[in-house]
């Protein structure tokens, strides 16, 4: 654990930035923490919580995930209510732009927020299940560290500084409950696996590892920052959580090639 500890700080070191790393062997309950608590802002990582919050209400009978919900372009600032609109320029989906006024189920609007985390799509689930409640059930499963203030692209919030946030600490302990089948129930928890093993952006805790390896992951980055944090499943069926978090970068392909080969290191150390 001391030399692959030394191994990533050699790694990370040619960056300029700041990294976070948290991992843990599920079968072991080893950790490698660095920079755990540290709080960076949360860019698209924030998904994988608003996830296990409609599964938790879809539990609690408020709605099913066959129910639909009408597109619109519209949502509320959460500094003074005003609206404001999504540009499609600015988001990794656009298709849903393109049906407007349309309904789609809530199922489908969760797996684009995940696999190609659709903000469009993030937006009207969080207007479903509410930031607040997403903040509370974090709270509720340890995960201390991960506030869900909005949604995406709220400027006014924004300016003001309100933005959601994490540590790689709240993330490790969310996805370990998450692996352990303790999100809502095993059933819940495995169906989210399933949508986060289909992940579309995969340029970091996956690039270096063989292909039979399985990585249920979520990614988020905005400029100077590239995150991505998930569960690794490897053929043998141990299971490690793996958090890498990083900002201010100045070399934002350098960075993530670092983190892909941090990835690479933990894996290697995992399967010895």
């Amino acid at each position: 654990m001391r030399s692959l500890k030394e191994n990533i700080y050699q790694e990370l070191s040619k960056q300029e930035g700041t990294f976070a790393i948290a991992f843990k062997d599920l079968s072991t309950g080893k950790e490698l923490l660095i920079n755990d608590t540290v709080t960076f802002h949360a860019a698209s990582t924030m998904k994988t919580p608003v996830l296990v919050e409609v599964y938790k209400q879809a539990a609690e009978g408020k709605f099913s995930l066959s129910d639909s919900l009408v597109i619109k372009n519209e949502f509320k600032s959460i500094v003074d209510s005003s609206l404001f609109s999504l540009d499609s320029t600015d988001d990794s989906e656009t298709e849903l732009y393109k049906h407007i006024g349309e309904k789609r189920t809530i199922s489908f609007l969760l797996y684009q927020m995940i696999i190609v985390s659709s903000n469009f799509s993030t937006n009207l689930i969080i207007e479903l299940v509410g930031a607040k409640n997403v903040s509370a059930t974090m709270q509720q499963l340890g995960a201390k560290d991960i506030h869900v203030l909005r949604g995406v692209e709220d400027g006014k919030a924004f300016e003001k500084g309100l933005n959601n946030t994490i540590t790689a600490h709240g993330l490790m302990t969310l996805f370990e409950k998450i692996a352990r089948g303790e999100t809502v129930n095993p059933a819940a928890s495995q169906a989210m696996i399933n949508i986060l093993l289909d992940q579309k952006f995969n340029d970091i805790i996956p690039a270096q590892l063989p292909a039979n390896v399985k990585v249920a992951h979520k990614t988020g980055s905005i400029t100077g920052v590239h995150h991505d944090s998930g569960i690794i499943i490897l053929p043998n069926g141990k299971k490690y959580v793996l958090v890498l978090l990083s900002k201010n970068l100045k070399d934002e392909k350098a960075a993530i090639k670092a983190m892909a080969n941090v990835s690479k290191l933990i894996y290697e150390f995992v399967n010895r």
